[in-house]
């Protein structure tokens, strides 16, 4: 299949498939991981496609439909986009926040129905799709990862007959786009007056209600109904109300304004990786990077502090010591200040002689900050 339709692959591409296929490849196999925070205990099913030939294919699936995703409406990548997007929304008297959750998205979605929900994508937006999209490809491959998800289980073979193939590279960005459609030609048109904002991460929506007319109450159960008339796949709805959590996030609405703080789950034992274990450094350093950010871009100052705080007293549970993470959280903060400066050069450095070099880390070998000196002496 992929000798006959190179044409509509690009030199990388058609590379990636030369090299792939040529490798070694196992059947999927299938196994349970417990659910121990659910009550009663729940098996999660799993299937681990690595290395298989269908996870060759479903990576390039993945791949290409990462230029799709930007034509859902509902479609949103992190939690800071979600906080920009509420900063500049208007909120008019009596809008409510709800969040909804898809019951078993992955296996509750009919495989024709998701295959044929993309064929629609597809035409419906092929005027925004990249020149080059081969999309004729593109859905011959698709029904093969869909419809031909073979995985071992003890001495057993089976063959998944319908939903989300389990395992594969594309299934998040599958059970995005064949529901996405649904949302952009149903939800996002009918109830347009009524949303004032709606995004669907995978298979949780947070949206903000409105009502508009003379029988609100009806209007919200039109819209429930709307959210579950597509195939079998059903959604838990929380009723609108003033305060929600959706992604990280603690969303509230106060005094006709959006507030946000950090949501932690009760029950995460935040297992961050002690100071024995071989890895570099600078992992350590980006943790407290990354987690001051976030936590400065999504709290008040007094929350802001609350969290740093835990933060600090979890790191030194794990075996950190305060003399080590002193001065990394000090950096760490000096670099919020500069953000709130706007005062970061975004300039690179990159020219066509620059040369990358990656090291596999060995916490006694030599560090990559020797390498750049000496390469820089050179």
């Amino acid at each position: 299949m992929i000798n006959l339709n190179q044409h509509q692959l690009n030199k990388a591409e058609l590379m990636y498939f030369q090299r792939s296929l040529k490798l070694p490849h196992r059947i999927p196999i299938f196994f349970g991981l417990p659910k121990v925070h659910k009550t009663p205990v729940t098996l999660q099913a799993v299937v681990s496609t690595t290395n298989s030939l269908l996870a060759v294919i479903s990576v390039w699936l993945d791949y290409k439909m990462k230029d799709l995703l930007t034509l859902t409406k509902s479609y949103i990548k992190t939690s800071p986009a979600v906080i920009n997007d509420l900063n500049h929304l208007a909120l008019p008297k009596g809008a409510k926040l709800f969040t909804a959750d898809a019951i078993s998205m992955y296996t509750n979605i009919d495989t024709d129905l998701g295959i044929n929900s993309i064929s629609s994508f597809l035409h419906a937006n092929k005027d925004y799709l990249p020149q080059s999209f081969p999309t004729q490809l593109f859905l011959e491959v698709l029904k093969i990862v869909m419809q031909n998800n073979i995985f071992s289980f003890g001495e057993t073979y089976w063959l998944q007959e319908t939903g989300t193939a389990m395992g594969t590279p594309s299934a998040c960005a599958y059970v995005t786009l064949s529901y996405g459609h649904h949302e952009n030609e149903s939800i996002l048109t009918n109830f347009q007056d009524n949303l004032l904002f709606y995004r669907r991460y995978i298979d949780d929506v947070f949206g903000m209600w409105s009502p508009n007319g003379n029988n609100p109450e009806q209007e919200w159960e039109s819209f429930k109904d709307q959210l579950n008339k597509w195939g079998t796949l059903r959604w838990k709805i929380e009723e609108p109300s003033n305060h929600t959590t959706f992604l990280d996030l603690n969303i509230k609405i106060k005094d006709s304004f959006i507030a946000f703080s950090t949501f932690q789950k009760p029950l995460n034992l935040y297992l961050y990786l002690p100071p024995l274990l071989a890895h570099p450094f600078s992992c350590l350093k980006g943790l407290i990077n990354g987690e001051m950010k976030r936590y400065w871009l999504q709290n008040d100052t007094k929350g802001f502090e609350t969290l740093i705080a835990k933060f600090i007293k979890r790191l030194h549970e794990r075996g950190h010591s305060i003399e080590q993470l002193s001065p990394l959280f000090q950096q760490a903060a000096n670099m919020l200040e500069v953000r709130d400066r706007e005062s970061i050069d975004h300039t690179t450095t990159d020219s066509p002689n620059l040369l990358y070099i990656h090291l596999a880390h060995h916490h006694n070998g030599i560090q990559s900050r020797t390498v750049k000196k000496y390469l820089k002496k050179r």
